[in-house]
């Protein structure tokens, strides 16, 4: 009996596929809407992946003894959630000075003032991003110079024109000619060029080599704030991240609410991102997998017409000895390999697509996502076509001969 279950249904699985094949042109566009979406829920999952990797990968870059002040207070909750109750720029230049002097386990604290503006050198112009900072900022960020040097401590202190540029700035104003000791301006003002960064490409949406490094002391009275919008602080070791965030906060907090700061560690920040970029993934995927629900209601369709215009074969195959099993596992089987046919190709252009697009934003084919879209796919196949497979099998032979 066993023997005779296989023969019938491998005899069903060719009748199926000779169906499939004389109506190629149905077929292809039944498969059209399970390849859309197998498509879309890789390459959208795989983006999300990739961000939250290329995030994840840049905030390990910081360094494993760096903390962020930053103003305003950042709740953070369990599971990486956060919550900005206030946002109010109080820190200032000094609050950045007096932190290593009086906080043994702080080693360098380096502000950060940050505005667009122009910079210019002869009748070339670039809209770029103005950064304010100190001389420590290069060995806290281990972002060393190309070409010339980086301001020094002196020049911060005596407020001079001085500024770096970013290898894109460099390139793009300069065409090839060397920019140290020249000057160009910045919002209107003339700055001598010390130097040009190394190409460090991207972080966390910022392009660093789209940058004009000045000291802060200029930044402050070009743009006419007192205030600072970051402040990085490096521990003195790893382990002692713990102290200098106690230290951090009883300090600022003699000039400062609890409301107007937040002292973070990397660990909280990347935790904060990747909740952030796991939920949005899921999101992607789920409104991607919208799609394939779509193709599989499509299918169900190809397939419902399909046994409307098979009822007389189906009434001969009956007639002729056919069970009920027979008919419904052949509808079914051809509802499946619609499915899982139009997932292959889906997974094909999915993953082609990401790698694609990984040229200009960051994504990463994993092999869950893949799994999940071709699972996801095959059950389509099954849910939407147990009911064709169904009405097909309940076919009474007499009245299915009789169709016309």
């Amino acid at each position: 009996m066993d023997i005779l279950r296989r023969v019938s249904v491998l005899e069903s699985f060719r009748v199926a596929l000779d169906a499939l094949k004389a109506n190629r042109m149905r077929s292809g566009l039944t498969m059209l809407g399970v390849i859309i979406g197998v498509s879309a829920v890789i390459l959208l999952v795989s983006i999300g992946i990739g961000v939250q990797s290329d995030i994840s990968r840049e905030i390990m870059g910081l360094g494993s003894n760096i903390l962020m002040i930053l103003p305003g207070k950042i709740e953070m909750r369990p599971g990486g959630g956060h919550a900005i109750s206030s946002l109010i720029g109080k820190l200032t230049y000094e609050d950045a000075q007096i932190l290593p002097r009086r906080a043994p386990h702080v080693k360098k604290a380096v502000p950060l003032l940050q505005e667009a503006g122009m910079v210019k050198f002869g009748n070339r112009s670039r809209s770029t991003q103005i950064l304010g900072t100190t001389h420590d900022y290069v060995p806290v960020r281990n972002f060393p110079t190309a070409q010339g040097r980086f301001f020094e401590r002196l020049e911060v202190d005596r407020a001079r024109k001085v500024c770096t540029l970013g290898a894109t700035v460099a390139e793009d104003i300069f065409e090839g000619t060397n920019p140290i000791g020249k000057q160009v301006r910045l919002a209107g003002q003339k700055f001598t060029v010390l130097g040009v960064m190394t190409r460090k490409g991207g972080m966390m949406g910022i392009n660093l080599d789209d940058q004009v490094w000045i000291p802060i002391t200029v930044a402050q009275r070009l743009f006419g704030v007192k205030n600072v919008g970051l402040i990085l602080v490096e521990a003195t070791h790893p382990d002692d991240l713990d102290e200098a965030m106690i230290e951090i906060k009883k300090i600022l907090s003699e000039r400062l609410s609890p409301d107007e700061f937040s002292v973070l560690a990397q660990e909280e920040i990347l935790g904060t991102f990747q909740s952030m970029m796991g939920t949005l993934t899921l999101a992607l995927g789920g409104i991607a997998g919208i799609s394939l629900l779509v193709g599989g209601i499509g299918i169900m369709n190809i397939m419902l017409v399909s046994v409307t215009e098979r009822t007389r074969e189906v009434g001969i195959r009956k007639a002729v000895g056919a069970r009920t099993f027979d008919i419904m596992i052949q509808f079914i089987i051809e509802a499946v390999t619609l499915s899982m046919i139009g997932g292959i190709i889906g997974i094909a252009l999915g993953a082609g697509g990401s790698l694609l697009l990984n040229r200009f934003v960051p994504s990463q084919v994993t092999l869950w996502s893949v799994l999940i879209a071709f699972g996801f796919s095959a059950m389509v196949g099954i849910f939407f076509g147990v009911y064709p497979a169904y009405k097909a099998s309940r076919l009474d032979p007499i009245e299915a001969l009789r169709y016309e």
